[in-house]
């Protein structure tokens, strides 16, 4: 399926699919050939349409699940925030894979998403939405999941599954990465606006269960800090910007 705006609209079937599958398999060896990935309760993903929901930690958070997840339902990934794929190395690269979901940024297309949305989950295939839509800086951190991904599964009436992603804030080679795949939530019923609220409490709430106690990452060497920031949008400017911001939001208790 190929998405709008992006140079493999017109691309025979045959052609995305090889996409897909080269870019499946270069991510695989790339990503193993400078971590390690530990992968707990795999089992618990279903073979069925469903949509993922991880933690955001950084750029390189999508490579890990394209590397650990199964290749089959096909993966793609909702965002990025962006008016025009073709602009920038990063965005030409995932419009490449034809895996991404873009929108635009003014918000101004969500009938559009939603429909191509509820197109890919009704071929079979599964969603990752990082569910925070933006990164931060600290591996125990989760900043409040918004309201689309359970409004998208409750129109769709398919499973909401947490995944958790530790050991990305900062890569240095040979880094342990824990991907932990938390109990299917069902999405049940019309989605109003009661039910996304609950819906997306619950979300966050496993979520956050399985990354509150996880251990921060020691600072690499200038490499891996370069590796590490290379494709990071700090939401505040800064890591530090964005560090502080983390801090206060939870002394705050918000």
């Amino acid at each position: 399926m190929a998405m709008p705006g992006s140079r493999t609209d017109t691309l025979p079937a045959w052609r995305r699919r090889l996409r897909y599958w080269i870019s499946r398999i270069a991510v695989w060896v790339l990503v193993r050939c400078y971590v390690r990935v530990r992968v707990d309760a795999r089992e618990r993903l279903p073979r069925e349409p469903a949509i993922y929901c991880f933690n955001h930690l950084g750029w390189v958070d999508p490579f890990i699940l394209m590397a650990v997840l199964p290749m089959r339902p096909r993966l793609y990934f909702f965002g990025p925030k962006e008016a025009d794929m073709r602009v920038g190395a990063r965005n030409r690269l995932m419009a490449w894979t034809g895996s991404s979901i873009p929108f635009r940024p003014e918000k101004d297309d969500l009938l559009g998403v939603t429909r191509r949305v509820q197109s890919i989950l009704s071929s079979g295939a599964v969603i990752a939405i990082a569910g925070e839509g933006r990164i931060h800086a600290s591996e125990s951190e989760l900043w409040p999941i918004d309201e689309g991904t359970a409004f998208f599964a409750l129109r769709a009436s398919v499973p909401i599954v947490p995944i958790a992603i530790n050991g990305t804030s900062w890569l240095h080679l040979g880094a342990t990465v824990s991907v932990r795949v938390g109990e299917p939530l069902r999405a049940i019923g019309r989605a109003d606006r009661e039910r996304v609220k609950a819906l997306t409490a619950r979300t966050w709430a496993a979520l956050h269960e399985m990354v509150r106690d996880a251990p921060e990452v020691p600072e690499p060497g200038r490499f891996g800090r370069w590796v590490t920031d290379r494709f990071n949008d700090w939401p505040e400017g800064s890591r530090e910007a964005t560090r502080a911001a983390g801090l206060a939001r939870r002394a705050s208790g918000s």
